[in-house]
């Protein structure tokens, strides 16, 4: 688990200076009452389909903020703040939802589908989410969470691999330190089997959990738990996902391409629909070509960069998440990076599983024992002996940008794991019960309204206003000029698109 000086050397300030990332925020649109909004995507907010920073995820109550690529984090959170005040500012009555769980919702087909136009690319992706509540219900996609896109120069497809092996078997320490859903309103998981306790009026917890999002009531897939992805490599990735994206799957041949009404349920029978729809904490990615799909791009090209998927919405932090946060996971990355990462196994794999269980609904738990290379360790112990190990690395951080934020944010790190009660998840359990008479849903709205002021409190510059209202109105063009392009039927269309000769080999 030590960095040798070795790698170090190969980490030199110039190279550190060379981290890209950029996020992805999705947040659900609420009503001032705490309830789904069931209202169309704000036409002042552009269009989902083609604006840059602002889109929709499944749902059309499902907003998704996307900042550009940014070489320095504090610029990265000042994209992301300028275009959440703009979007907040777009939704009149209505606000963001601050909680990776979502708000009291209605019956699962009234939750609105995300909606694109009329054009083919625009109908595909409306068919895809329809596919997504036929295979798993609406109320699973309306989780949301924060994605972080980050690259270093000069990292081969290969180390990159390397990198997500090591995520992987270290990611519950970022479930620990930044899990932020351990409650959920009762909704959520009305007519669904669970654990979970009751924490009060229409609310219900784990008492030592951190990310419910992350597990079993979260983002998992019983059919997708039977797909047995390598990380060992770019060829065995790309041919778990190929078999996965083209062979039949029984469970979804049942549920039809298309409904007797004509009606399009689906995009494909397969246990994947399209390369977007297997779950996982962590990507690799690649930019694509226009009309490309995203498994070619890798194929021919490479990994460019990586996409970290189990970051929770900080309901404490206005963005939902913090620069602090975000130095860590720089650190983080590069310490998963220049670690050995030996292949993974079959049985190390079903071990990573069963430690994000245990840490999204128990992480809290004194004295919690997780699975380490067939023995068990103590979750404290084992962070502890990481956050270690990455001291170096940030001290070459902090050194390159000639600060200390980078070992600041490691010794929060530290406090974290001595004092449970100071993380995330315990405060949100907390603050529900003591200000809240145990409503996570009176908390999350009260939290989603102190945002939304605190964002339109602060004067977004002219020049900020003018820019995003000019994407908007370029976007909804946009969007008109692709339907117009159109040449081919729906039919033709998604079935040239879905050819397994254009996933590449």
């Amino acid at each position: 688990m030590i960095i040798t000086k070795e790698a170090l050397h190969a980490l030199p300030p110039s190279r550190i200076l060379g981290v890209r990332r950029g996020i992805e925020k999705e947040s659900l649109r609420v009503q001032a009452s705490g309830s789904l909004a069931l209202t169309p995507h704000p036409l002042a907010l552009g269009s989902a389909l083609t604006h840059p920073h602002i889109t929709t995820d499944f749902s059309e109550s499902q907003v998704e903020l996307i900042t550009g690529v940014h070489a320095g984090v504090q610029s990265c959170i000042d994209e992301l703040q300028e275009i959440h005040q703009f979007t907040e500012g777009a939704l009149n009555d209505e606000m963001l939802w601050v909680s990776s769980m979502p708000c009291c919702l209605p019956a699962d087909d009234a939750i609105p589908i995300g909606r694109y136009g009329v054009s083919n690319v625009g109908r595909a992706k409306s068919v895809y989410r329809t596919g997504l509540g036929y295979r798993y219900g609406r109320r699973m996609q309306t989780i949301s969470g924060i994605h972080y896109n980050w690259s270093l120069p000069d990292v081969s497809s290969e180390s990159y691999f390397g990198l997500i092996r090591n995520f992987r078997r270290y990611a519950f320490l970022l479930l620990y330190l930044f899990g932020a859903s351990p409650a959920v309103c009762s909704s959520f998981v009305a007519g669904r089997q669970h654990q979970l306790q009751s924490l009060g009026k229409d609310s219900m917890y784990l008492p030592y959990a951190t990310s419910l999002r992350m597990g079993r009531l979260g983002y998992q897939s019983d059919a997708q738990a039977s797909l047995a992805v390598s990380y060992n490599g770019l060829q065995g990735y790309g041919d778990s996902l190929h078999s996965a994206l083209t062979l039949p799957y029984p469970a979804y041949e049942a549920i039809g391409v298309q409904g007797t009404d004509g009606e399009y349920r689906q995009l494909a029978t397969s246990l994947l629909q399209i390369e977007n729809e297997f779950y996982g904490t962590i990507r690799p990615k690649r930019v694509i070509h226009a009309g490309e799909r995203p498994l070619h791009a890798l194929r021919e090209r490479g990994v460019e960069y990586v996409e970290v998927r189990l970051m929770d919405l900080n309901p404490f932090e206005p963005l939902g998440i913090s620069a602090q946060t975000m130095r860590f996971l720089d650190v983080f990355l590069v310490y998963c990076l220049l670690s050995d990462s030996p292949p993974d196994t079959p049985a190390e794999i079903a071990a990573i599983a069963a430690n994000q269980q245990r840490v999204a609904e128990r992480g809290r738990e004194p004295g919690l024992q997780l699975q380490r290379g067939g023995s068990e360790i103590s979750l404290a112990a084992w962070g502890n002996d990481l956050v270690q190990a990455m001291e170096p690395i940030a001290l070459q951080f902090d050194t390159a940008h000639g600060a200390t934020d980078y070992m600041v944010a490691l010794q929060a790190a530290k406090l974290g794991l001595a004092q449970p009660e100071t993380l995330p998840s315990a405060r949100v359990v907390q603050t529900i019960e003591s200000e809240y008479g145990g409503s996570f849903v009176a908390f999350a709205r009260a939290q989603s309204e102190r945002t939304k002021n605190a964002m339109l409190e602060v004067p977004l510059p002219d020049s900020v206003r003018t820019r995003l209202e000019a994407q908007s109105a370029t976007s909804i063009q946009e969007q008109q000029d692709i339907a117009a392009a159109d040449s081919m039927p729906f039919d033709v269309y998604l079935r040239e698109y879905l050819s397994p000769a254009r996933l590449g080999v």
